[in-house]
């Protein structure tokens, strides 16, 4: 499946800030509050879990 402009933009909210990433593809949610727990964790798993996300949908 192909890339649009708009996932493009999502990736590279997803690396720089993951939790906006999260936020632009599932909205204001669990997924959101995960990504949120995992980025105060540690960088790295936030950005895992926002890529998986936007990702997967």
């Amino acid at each position: 499946m192909p890339f649009t402009g708009s996932d493009i933009i999502k990736i590279i909210f997803a690396v720089i800030l993951p939790p906006l990433g999260v936020f632009l593809e599932r909205g204001c949610g669990a997924d959101l509050l995960i990504n949120i727990l995992l980025t105060c964790l540690g960088w790295i798993p936030g950005v895992i879990h926002a890529l998986y996300i936007i990702l997967k949908y």
